[in-house]
């Protein structure tokens, strides 16, 4: 049976410089591979790359810049000689409030990050080795983009539109690449804490496991998604999220209860 063994592969991880995309560069590295990580700065991408270990490589490299991608991915051959997998995972969220209370700025940087950017670099990994040689490409999206929320439209519609263009590149892509995304619920990361600090325990009691996301349970999805083991999944999107969609878990739990 096919096994998450990652021996021999080459992963680039956009964002990579703390939270979910640390977490994904380091189970990516642990499970055998090669990574390239990316942050806005060098000096934070090579911080990065000390922590996720010594064969690393740190690439300063804003997402939506395009040289600067162009850049890594060329690194990225020169050391490694293949790029096997992507994890287009660099994301931001400018944007809080109604969506009839954003300016173009907000707008056009929520969907140039979170939309535009895992096209420039799933087009840039495909043509310098993937489009002959086959990979895996892994959006980080969310829950999110399936549903909807007070105060982070904006977010949400960058990523339902992530979402699409993940199952469009599974198909244009195919039978070469394999294109997925994970769509986590609320994790312990900056970008959202507005979602759980000072809160916690009642954003957690209302899953259905109890708890908020940890970097390390999307990282594992992720690693699985890049893995032999996922080797007929493409275009799919997995949700982690402790069973937060599933409804108001202690309604449940009280009605359970109730019937014993």
């Amino acid at each position: 049976m096919p096994g998450l063994d990652l021996t021999g592969r080459t992963a680039i991880v956009t964002g990579a410089s703390r939270g979910i995309g640390l977490a994904i560069a380091e189970a990516i590295a642990a499970a055998g591979g090669n990574v390239v990580v990316t942050s806005r700065t060098q000096e934070s991408a090579d911080a990065a790359a000390a922590l996720v270990g010594a064969d690393a490589l740190g690439v300063g490299a804003h997402a939506v810049d395009e040289a600067a991608a162009q850049r890594c991915v060329e690194l990225t051959m020169e050391r490694f000689g293949s790029i096997d997998i992507l994890v287009n995972n660099a994301g931001t969220n400018p944007a809080f409030g109604p969506v009839i209370d954003q300016d173009h700025g907000r707008f056009a940087k929520t969907f140039d990050v979170n939309v535009w950017a895992p096209v420039l670099w799933s087009s840039l990994v495909t043509r310098a080795w993937m489009g002959e040689h086959g990979g895996s490409i892994i959006n980080t999206a969310s829950i999110g983009g399936l549903t909807l929320e007070a105060n982070i439209g904006l977010y949400n519609a960058s990523k339902a539109a992530l979402i699409h263009l993940t199952k469009q590149l599974a198909l244009e892509l195919s039978p070469k690449v394999r294109v997925n995304a994970v769509a986590p619920g609320v994790v312990r990361t900056k970008l959202a804490e507005a979602l759980w600090k000072g809160h916690e325990q009642a954003v957690a009691g209302g899953t259905a496991l109890d708890r908020i996301g940890e970097p390390e349970d999307i990282a594992a999805a992720v690693a699985f998604l890049a893995s032999d083991a996922a080797g007929w999944i493409t275009g799919e999107v997995m949700v982690i999220d402790g069973g937060q969609r599933l409804g108001d878990a202690p309604l449940f739990r009280s009605a359970a209860a109730m019937d014993v």
